[in-house]
């Protein structure tokens, strides 16, 4: 198998500014505690894919499989108290029963399962709460497990090295971070890979956030690695511009677009497909209670068919 170089980094903080009341959020990926009924909408269609995957990866034995899970967490929610930004985002508090993407993959049964499977997370006491959690699963004895700290960029770029070998695998590559730690360039690594990958998209949550009603942008460049797009067409994307006429002449006004969170969906839809030959037009829409789309789950693959399971799992929900 390859060999991952063990990294240790400070967890990024991404800070809002939020102009309307002046207050500054630092939003990072949660603890335990966050989630609700969207949270296992998500893994509930990840789970349904997973099975289909490995069903017909059965047929194909040459392909040594890699299941690898960018932001895997602790494995384990608990019901807190929720904080002020969760309580303007609509996000409800998790569930006490909870079974995270993880052990969901480990307890596959009729003989389903990877090769290989790799969980990494920010947080080095996430991942050792994690490790020590799936080790005492029967089903996971005979099977190989590998735990990473550090930022999930740095381990992206060593997964495509190992896809891009003459050795032969394929990925399914699990993305679900709150915020917007996923570089462009980590993804456009994937280019000409055997790879399938399910993207968590902050396209309420946060993304549409940094994109201010004025169009001040002051934080561009996130905005920037996070598209792969320069400034200038972010700004002809979600901004336009008008000229009004007023008592001291003609004034420009900029108005962000109608429809943000869906325009941020399909600009990264349209990304993905510059990497992938396949990605879901429509990708699964995670609401809040209020019923505004938080997140989009997106799925990319180079097979035709992989893409048509995808498309028939969103539909179902």
């Amino acid at each position: 198998m390859f060999h991952f170089v063990r990294v240790r980094q400070k967890q990024t903080k991404i800070q809002l500014d939020m102009s309307t009341d002046k207050t500054d959020y630092i939003v990072n990926e949660p603890n335990e505690g966050w989630g609700g009924p969207w949270t296992e909408k998500k893994l509930e269609a990840f789970g349904k894919y997973v099975w289909s995957y490995l069903t017909i990866m059965k047929n194909y034995p040459y392909w040594k499989t890699i299941y690898f899970d960018g932001f895997a967490g602790s494995g384990t929610r608990s019901t807190t108290t929720k904080t002020t930004l969760f309580d303007e985002l609509g996000i409800s508090e998790e569930e006490t029963n909870y079974r995270g993407a993880a052990e969901r993959v480990l307890n596959l049964k009729d003989g389903l399962g990877f090769d290989y499977h790799y969980f990494i997370d920010m947080d080095e006491k996430s991942i050792q709460s994690l490790e020590a959690k799936l080790k005492t699963l029967p089903e996971a004895q005979s099977k190989s497990l590998s735990f990473k700290s550090g930022d999930s960029n740095h381990w992206l770029d060593e997964l495509c090295k190992a896809l891009k070998s003459p050795k032969k695998f394929a990925a399914l590559v699990f993305l679900d971070p709150f915020g917007m730690q996923i570089d462009w360039e980590s993804i456009a690594q994937f280019k000409g890979t055997r790879s399938d990958v399910w993207i968590l998209v902050p396209t309420g949550v946060i993304v549409n956030r940094l994109l201010d009603r004025k169009g001040e942008l002051k934080n561009i460049g996130k905005l920037q690695s996070f598209f792969g797009l320069p400034e200038n067409e972010i700004r002809e994307i979600f901004y336009q511009k008008e000229v009004h006429n007023t008592l001291f002449g003609e004034q420009e006004v900029v108005k962000k677009v109608l429809k943000p969170i869906e325009q941020i969906a399909e600009v990264y839809v349209r990304q993905l497909k510059t990497i992938w030959t396949h990605v879901t037009e429509k990708p699964l829409r995670l609401n809040n209670t209020r019923g505004v789309p938080i997140f989009h789950f997106v799925f990319a693959s180079n097979n035709a068919n992989a893409v048509k399971i995808a498309k028939q799992i969103i539909q179902t929900f």
